[in-house]
């Protein structure tokens, strides 16, 4: 199976609270392109995926996926602990820390709880790789936008 190395791979060190960074971050981690949904559509793709080597590859992928939903988890979990309410309220987070406290839950920034309805798994190679294509792009440009924007 997986030997786990109790590390992350990358260390998270954040020592400065900030709820409205967190609140953006929190669609990486349970929104429509966050890490939690890519590892789940890779690791559903693989059952009917009919090539051996593709169908390690979307393991690796997968497994890789799952790695990022952990670092962007202790990120969040870190921008977000030793709050006061008022820091909560000002950040628009004050329903999200109602039902969550400083518990990291799959929503986008929005507060949309993380739903499978953002993953697919077709059962055809070519339409679940043009989705995994697609998917990354997605991702990928909700992080430029970000950060064009000097949300982070």
């Amino acid at each position: 199976m997986w030997v786990y190395e109790k590390k992350l791979q990358y260390p998270v060190k954040i020592k400065n609270p900030n709820p409205a960074l967190a609140k953006i971050i929190m669609s990486q981690y349970g929104g429509p392109d966050g890490e939690l949904g890519a590892s789940l559509r890779y690791l559903s793709q693989r059952f009917s995926m009919p090539y051996p080597e593709l169908k390690a590859i979307l393991t690796d992928i997968g497994t890789e996926e799952l790695g990022h939903l952990e670092m962007v988890g202790a990120i969040i979990y870190q921008l977000t602990r030793n709050l006061t309410p008022e820091e909560i309220k000002a950040a628009g987070m004050d329903a999200y820390f109602v039902d969550h406290t400083t518990g990291v839950y799959p929503a986008s920034a929005a507060g949309v709880p993380f739903t499978a309805a953002y993953i697919q798994s077709k059962g055809d190679v070519l339409t679940d790789l043009h989705e995994d294509l697609a998917a990354e792009q997605k991702a990928m440009k909700a992080l430029v936008s970000a950060k064009s924007s000097n949300i982070c």
